[in-house]
């Protein structure tokens, strides 16, 4: 984060009704258009409409576009009917494509009439396909020759201009179907007469336009290239996932992930309305709230060992945190495997025997350091066995449980980021819980 970004929200947050001043100050103009965004998301409704509203016009969509869609909904709300005209002067399709989800009709619509035509197009080919797909996000700015076209030829189309994430010329056949790249650091160095096919790159990765966002974004970080090209199901050329787009369709993916783990979606907004906040978290600590009860329904098994030997009762969390956390570590582990396509049901069962092997020791570890704690604490050599072996058992499990739980969700095609903790926290307590005092009914009483 820029250095300066938290003393502008300072100073916006303190001096609200200087907002207007500061949104037109230098300090603020030159900024990023990401890190005004940033900004806006970090104040408070009222000081943001009144900010953003001040910035100016040719700034807002720019703006718009790299905000999150719920603080952005805000603004688009408050901005008045009679500057959209000026606001849309300069969009494209992929800022349309970008801010579609926020705009109502009527304003989709406004933003349509102002793309030209060649836009028009772009912006239609992309809707055919869904967000999740690398179709609905492709660059359309490229460098493309014919395949029988020479050096002098490709010199002269980057003499025109060399777009964005842009190394190497695209060759295309007469029907339009890719054929092959040239990188144009090797155009650069050729004599002109050669025919650029000669010139061809070797294994240059080709996307399909249905390809997952996800996968493909991955392959164009591990190309060496700036972007790759993208075909349709007859291989004619559609356009490019370059390494900009790759890198954000991978960084809204970990948002979305870490922001599942709590039940919560990576577009909600800092300042969100309570009601709507409150609503989108409820679904969560409802699913939460059972899963305790059933936990709790197991302890209730034991109420009668727990009323004689007190001190299991006073030891019973360190069972179900050390289970906790060993299993949210081997969990983390699977789910990034999961997202890059690393975890296969070849490598399962290896997997599987690493990560016991992990938990058996970190196991044997642990179970001998709380179990000679709780014999010092408590003065009971029998007490100090009984957690040892619970430790043990629950970290064992939790390490086989995080390997299970994501894969299975994600054969269920259900997001393991999303619900995968919750079912292994309770796993994880069910399971410590009962060895805990199933033991310490078997050796205490």
């Amino acid at each position: 984060m820029n250095e300066q970004l938290p003393e502008l929200i300072d100073e916006l947050v303190s001096t609200p009704e200087d907002a207007s001043q500061i949104a037109r100050s230098a300090n603020m103009l030159e900024q990023e258009d990401a890190d005004i965004a940033l900004i806006l998301e970090s104040l408070p409704v009222e000081q943001r409409i009144s900010t953003f509203s001040a910035l100016p016009r040719h700034r807002m969509l720019d703006v718009l576009v790299e905000m999150r869609s719920d603080p952005r909904e805000i603004l688009i709300d408050a901005t008045p009917q009679d500057q959209w005209a000026s606001i849309f002067s300069d969009i494209d399709a992929e800022d349309l494509l970008e801010l579609m989800d926020s705009l109502p009709n009527r304003l989709i619509d406004r933003a349509y009439e102002a793309l030209d035509s060649q836009q028009q197009a772009y912006f239609d080919d992309a809707r055919q396909f869904p967000v999740e797909q690398i179709g609905h996000w492709l660059n359309h700015d490229m460098l493309v020759l014919p395949l029988n076209a020479k050096v002098r030829e490709g010199l002269r189309l980057i003499r025109r201009g060399v777009p964005s994430y842009c190394d190497t010329i695209y060759l295309l056949n007469r029907s339009g179907q890719f054929a092959e790249a040239v990188k144009l650091a090797r155009v650069f160095n050729a004599a002109e007469h050669i025919p650029l096919v000669e010139l061809a790159e070797e294994g240059l990765t080709v996307l399909k336009a249905t390809d997952e966002n996800v996968s493909a974004s991955l392959l164009v970080q591990r190309s060496g290239y700036t972007s790759l090209p993208a075909v349709d199901d007859n291989n004619k050329l559609v356009g490019r996932l370059d390494i900009g787009a790759a890198s954000e369709l991978i960084n809204e993916n970990y948002e979305r992930q870490v922001m599942a783990t709590a039940g919560m979606d990576e577009d909600e907004d800092l300042f969100s309305p309570v009601a709507k906040s409150a609503k989108n978290r409820a679904l969560w600590l409802g699913i939460n709230l059972i899963t305790a009860f059933l936990a709790s329904w197991f302890i209730g098994l034991f109420e009668a060992t727990l009323q004689q030997v007190v001190a299991l009762a006073v030891l019973m969390p360190v069972v179900a945190s050390m289970g906790g956390i060993a299993g949210s570590q081997t969990l983390t582990l699977i789910v990034r495997g999961l997202a890059l396509r690393q975890v296969t049901a070849a490598n399962m069962k290896a997997l599987l025997t690493k990560e016991f092997q992990v938990g058996g020791v970190n196991g044997i570890i642990w179970a001998i350091v709380i179990g000679i704690v709780a014999y010092f604490w408590f003065a009971n050599p029998v007490l100090g066995l009984v957690i040892a072996l619970a430790i043990l058992a629950n970290i064992v499990c939790a390490a086989c449980a995080g390997v299970f739980i994501p894969v299975l969700l994600d054969k269920l095609k259900i997001d393991p980021a999303l619900s995968g903790s919750v079912i292994l926290t309770t796993v994880t307590d069910i399971v410590g819980f009962v060895a805990f005092l199933g033991l310490g009914t078997l050796f205490l009483l």
